[in-house]
């Protein structure tokens, strides 16, 4: 089973080169990486020239963002699953990749999700927040549940089949197409009890309060553009229930 691996990038000298060394180290060889880069005018695209070992496309140009570099990524993948590993963040273990493919084979799976840590942007080994996350249920969505994106990996057929990232949403697409996905679609997930992906403290929907707010609107509408109607408490559910990471 081929796995795409999508890193999106921009001015990520500082940081690409513990994602590139992540992917290198893995023992799953059956994959191809993809490097969608904003057009960086730093040395991100000098950087990834070093590792054309296992870089299999690369494109550098302008983007609208985030999500439609992600978008561009799925458009090129040839892979059986897809996932993303963005700049900022790393594989957990030199076997983050097996993991997600022994979960596919072994079980009747649209996507799997892990455990996600986020760590301190200049000490890897320093933990802020620990994202665990459970079984999976559909409904636990009801509740303010979803998996951790970077975790996230997803049959290439489905996004052919159900469309991909959203670009009318600015910081909550991930979120839209996991419910679109797994609650609206009925995709069945499977979780690994594993922590497969570090990422780095600052991630563009967690900036600033702003940022969350703006974000937590663009959850309500997700559902409404979804047609499911979601609890009087849904929406608020979502950020509150992230606060007990901080403690674990």
């Amino acid at each position: 089973m081929k796995i795409s691996v999508i890193t999106s990038c921009y001015n990520s000298e500082q940081t690409i080169r513990a994602t590139l060394d992540s992917l290198r180290a893995q023992d799953y060889l059956d994959m191809e990486l993809i490097i969608v880069d904003g057009g960086s005018e730093d040395k991100t695209m000098t950087i990834v020239e070093e590792y054309d070992d296992i870089v299999s496309i690369s494109v550098s140009e302008p983007d609208g963002g985030i999500y439609d570099a992600l978008n561009k990524g799925i458009n090129l993948a040839t892979g059986d699953v897809i996932g993303f590993l963005h700049s900022d963040d790393f594989f957990a273990s030199t076997s983050s990749l097996s993991f997600i493919s022994k979960t596919f084979e072994n079980q009747k799976v649209d996507a799997v999700y892990g455990d996600l840590d986020y760590v301190d942007r200049l000490n890897e080994e320093k933990i802020i927040r620990q994202w665990r996350s459970k079984e999976f249920d559909k409904t636990l969505f009801y509740s303010g549940w979803m998996p951790a994106h970077p975790t996230f990996y997803l049959r290439k057929s489905h996004y052919q089949k159900f469309g991909d990232y959203d670009l009318s949403f600015k910081q909550s697409a991930d979120y839209e197409l996991m419910l679109r996905m797994l609650l609206k679609h009925d995709l069945k997930a499977k979780y690994i009890p594993e922590v497969l992906v570090k990422m780095r403290v600052g991630g563009a929907s967690n900036i600033s309060l702003t940022n969350r707010w703006n974000a937590n609107k663009e959850d309500a509408r997700a559902w409404k553009k979804n047609g499911i109607r979601a609890k009087a408490n849904t929406r608020w559910m979502k950020p509150l229930s992230k606060l007990a990471q901080y403690f674990k």
